[in-house]
């Protein structure tokens, strides 16, 4: 099990590279940052799977397919694209604050798996891990800079963050059951066809938003920087983070998988810190501390043997 951890947590800091890219590219639209990442990702895992595609591909079943397309929509482009409008009309603070429920809400779905414990027994490692995100929406709401809004908009945006909160949860469980009770697919291998299906998925959207005029345009950009950059976060954070987060999948109970998801949130933050080249506020220290806190309260909870093989066996 304590390599499935090791792994979710290497996942988390190549994904938490997402956090700083909307800051590297700011001239450039949700929409295009996401279609581009995705069809990086596609090329890259197609380029890597070459030499050995048409085997993997023989042992694809049309079933299988069916569910790469729905985690390809699910766990990447509808889950972005419905947070992106999530930030866009009910803002940074509000959107995080709905996503920061992912850890409860994996765990939630996940409680009746296989090797999961009850939730009594996981009830103070979520209590820390409630009071973290508590933490860090307070801060971003105390500090954030609001716009006046409407009503409507603001419950729209709300509903869009659940929306993607929901995608993502279910993407992460079924993800997670899908490669245990099919082990003819290694993690890379899943992996791999999973970024190729996302990245052909991309394409198609992509040409749609181009050729309706849905991305932005009129003003000179830097697209070898923005192609060097969504390449770069691909490489990392989908290829990369994806194969490792598969591989903890494989090794971990869904519950305790759900608090792993939480190292994303930590290495984006400390990457913003890092960006921003200022150091954690009081409130984001301590949410910092309480996550940590939280996730190893989990990892030891499930780690320990149960209670009946505590006690040695007479001699």
């Amino acid at each position: 099990m304590w390599y499935g951890v090791v792994c979710g947590l290497a996942a988390g800091a190549f994904w938490g590279m997402i956090f700083v890219m909307p800051r590297w590219l700011a001239e450039f639209s949700p929409m295009e940052l996401a279609l581009g990442r995705y069809l990086a990702y596609g090329l890259i895992t197609l380029l890597l799977l070459l030499p050995r595609l048409n085997g993997l591909l023989r042992r694809v079943t049309r079933a299988d397919c069916l569910v790469l397309l729905r985690h390809a929509l699910a766990g990447n482009i509808v889950y972005y694209l419905l947070l992106s409008t999530g930030v866009q009309l009910a803002g940074v603070a509000a959107a995080s604050l709905v996503i920061g429920l992912l850890p409860l809400s994996v765990t939630l779905l996940g409680r009746r798996d296989h090797g999961a414990l009850p939730l009594r027994q996981l009830a103070w490692p979520l209590a820390l891990v409630v009071a973290g995100i508590a933490c860090i929406n307070v801060d971003v709401f105390t500090h954030a800079q609001r716009a006046a809004q409407s009503w409507p908009m603001v419950a729209l945006g709300m509903l869009c963050a659940f929306g993607a909160l929901l995608c993502w949860t279910w993407f992460a469980v079924d993800n997670a059951r899908f490669l245990k009770s099919n082990p003819r697919f290694s993690g890379a291998e899943w992996a791999g066809l999973y970024g190729i299906s996302t990245g052909v998925v991309a394409l198609a959207l992509g040409v749609v938003a181009y050729g309706c005029g849905w991305a932005g345009g009129g003003v000179p950009r830097d697209w070898l920087r923005f192609w060097s950059v969504v390449t770069i976060v691909a490489l990392g954070a989908s290829v990369i983070g994806n194969q490792l987060w598969n591989l903890a999948s494989r090794r971990v109970p869904v519950t305790l998988s759900g608090q792993l998801l939480l190292f994303e949130t930590l290495f984006g933050l400390l990457y913003g810190f890092l960006y921003q080249h200022q150091a954690p506020r009081p409130l984001e220290l301590a949410a910092i501390v309480l996550l940590i806190a939280g996730v190893a309260g989990s990892v030891w909870l499930h780690a320990r043997p149960p209670v009946g093989q505590l006690q040695a066996p007479p001699a």
